[in-house]
């Protein structure tokens, strides 16, 4: 059992992902997952806090510092040895993600989630969006930004999400179709997008 959040940049997925699990009893997994991918890359946490698919791009990020160093990270599950190349770290990511979804009862904010898992597991996909006004004033209380740098974090933040499903997963990242429900947090809530989603869980006997 897994719920995956996507989410436009400014839609409130942490803190609706925050509220599912709460409600369900889940653990929830947001940021701290580059813990988990920075152990498996050999990187020190830090190196990779805060990162997500963001312009440059999560990815993008790891592969520098794997560049910046001048060893290499072998990762015994890849059989190979993680160096600058994007796709590598991809395939870091996406063990990640299958380790997690593994573990059962838990919410998943980002890293391509659906595209990574597919639809054979019992899971549910869902994707936050919310008009461009309501975004841009959660970025800006979010990073602390007026509204130009908050639309411009935004509009390089979607962006990069989208460039990433298209070039790893060949998938449009604004097709609905890959997910269960698409909520707009805009007109809903965040709290009212929680009750949604926990109210379909509970359907399925979770």
């Amino acid at each position: 059992m897994l719920i995956t959040i996507s989410r436009q940049y400014g839609a409130g997925g942490s803190e609706v992902a925050r509220l599912v699990a709460m409600e369900l009893g889940w653990s929830v997994v947001d940021n701290d997952i580059v813990d988990r991918v920075a152990a498996r890359a050999g990187l020190a946490p830090e190196v990779v806090a805060r990162q997500d698919e963001r312009i440059p791009g999560f990815v993008e990020r790891l592969a520098r510092a794997l560049m910046a160093s001048s060893q290499e990270y072998a990762v015994p599950e890849l059989g190979v040895a993680v160096h600058e190349e994007e796709p590598n770290i991809v395939r870091i990511t996406e063990m990640v993600v299958q380790e997690i979804a593994a573990e059962g009862r838990v919410v998943l904010v980002g890293r391509a989630a659906p595209a990574v898992l597919g639809r054979g597991l019992d899971a549910l996909h869902m994707k936050l969006v919310a008009p461009r006004d309501f975004r841009i004033r959660l970025a800006q209380q979010a990073e602390s930004l007026d509204a130009r740098a908050a639309a411009q974090l935004m509009d390089e933040t979607d962006a990069s999400r989208a460039r990433y499903h298209r070039e790893h997963y060949g998938r449009d990242w604004d097709d609905p179709a890959h997910f269960h429900m698409l909520l707009n947090t805009g007109l809903l809530g965040l709290d009212g997008a929680a009750r949604i989603i926990v109210a379909e869980a509970r359907t399925r006997g979770w």
